[in-house]
């Protein structure tokens, strides 16, 4: 393990092998310049989590009790992940994104900068969310609320709100919102068709 800004590590915290914690994010390229690391924002790891080997965590993070990482997983800066949550090898969460408690993150998962993922989620493997519908740096986060399932391969396109406890089926490009306990699928994804 290696630190370069300010890092807490809670009780009963088991930190791999070839960890980084506290990396200086972007907006703090300035106090690199100068070496001054010990004014980077504080980076804490909670108790009891387990953060797996080739994990790099930047500055400003927080991490609660009992989460889990894979391997290789890249959390940028001044991002949060809550209590219980499993964060799969391979995933990356960029600036400032929002994940709940008891989130199941699948591997190779990507959460564009600011996206909400809130409580009980579970995300399949390599979904990616998009927070530039236009691709000219206009950011607009998506939220993923309680309780809802994506599955694997799906993308959700910026500034989407897919509702509680709502199922996106795999592979699917999501365009619009999603209303809570809905079910879609598809490209574009959509509710299936009523019964006859």
């Amino acid at each position: 393990m290696r630190k370069i800004g300010p890092v807490e590590i809670g009780n009963g915290a088991v930190i791999g092998e070839d960890v980084l914690l506290g990396h200086p994010g972007k907006v703090h390229k300035e106090l690199l310049k100068i070496g001054d690391t010990g004014a980077l924002p504080i980076t804490l790891i909670g108790n009891n989590a387990l953060i797996r080997d080739g994990t790099v965590i930047y500055s400003g993070v927080t991490i609660a009790e009992n989460v889990q990482t894979g391997h290789h997983v890249l959390i940028r800066e001044n991002s949060q992940v809550g209590k219980r949550t499993v964060v799969g090898s391979g995933t990356i969460i960029e600036e400032g994104a929002v994940v709940g408690k008891d989130v199941s993150i699948q591997s190779g998962v990507y959460l564009s900068s600011g996206t909400i993922i809130e409580d009980d989620v579970f995300l399949g493997p390599m979904v990616c969310m998009i927070n530039d519908r236009n691709m000219d740096s206009v950011i607009e986060p998506s939220v993923i609320k309680k309780g809802a399932k994506i599955g694997a391969n799906s993308t959700i396109l910026a500034g989407i709100t897919v509702g509680e406890g709502a199922v996106v089926g795999a592979g699917s490009v999501v365009t619009r919102d999603v209303p809570p306990g809905t079910k879609v699928y598809g490209v574009p994804a959509k509710a299936p068709p009523d019964k006859v």
